[in-house]
């Protein structure tokens, strides 16, 4: 797995989170606590090396890890 590689996790947080979803909304759709849906936003932008969640997003669709 190179570094850009998310995880069918965080590629689903991210998603949701590319469809506007907060965090909050995110974490209780998913079942999952809304500290675990930062952690993974954390290491989505550790991963991509973006800058904040928008400029993740924006990677994630260019790269193709992600679709709307």
């Amino acid at each position: 797995m190179s570094a850009c590689d998310l995880t069918p996790r965080e590629r689903q947080v991210l998603t949701l989170l590319s469809r506007g979803q907060s965090k909050q909304q995110v974490a209780s759709g998913l079942g999952i606590g809304y500290q675990t849906v930062v952690s993974h936003a954390k290491m989505i932008r550790r991963k991509l090396l973006a800058r904040n969640t928008a400029h993740a997003v924006a990677i994630g669709l260019v790269s193709g890890q992600i679709r709307t």
